[in-house]
């Protein structure tokens, strides 16, 4: 089941849509961000029932 979020760049702080694999899980990746091109850590955290309930951002230098 994908699902698409938009999320904030943590370096330049543009938003940008982009799509999750809900079926997959919790998970943890790396995407570049669409518009500055630097790595962003992002974290979804998914129910049971395969219902997206959480997203984070974050700085893959921190």
């Amino acid at each position: 089941m994908l699902e698409e979020i938009v999320l904030a760049c943590p370096y330049c702080g543009e938003s940008f849509a982009t799509l999750v694999d809900c079926s997959a899980g919790d998970q943890r990746y790396v995407e570049d961000c669409q518009v500055c091109c630097r790595p962003i850590e992002i974290t979804i955290n998914v129910a049971e029932d395969g219902k997206l309930t959480g997203v984070d951002t974050s700085r893959d230098d921190e």
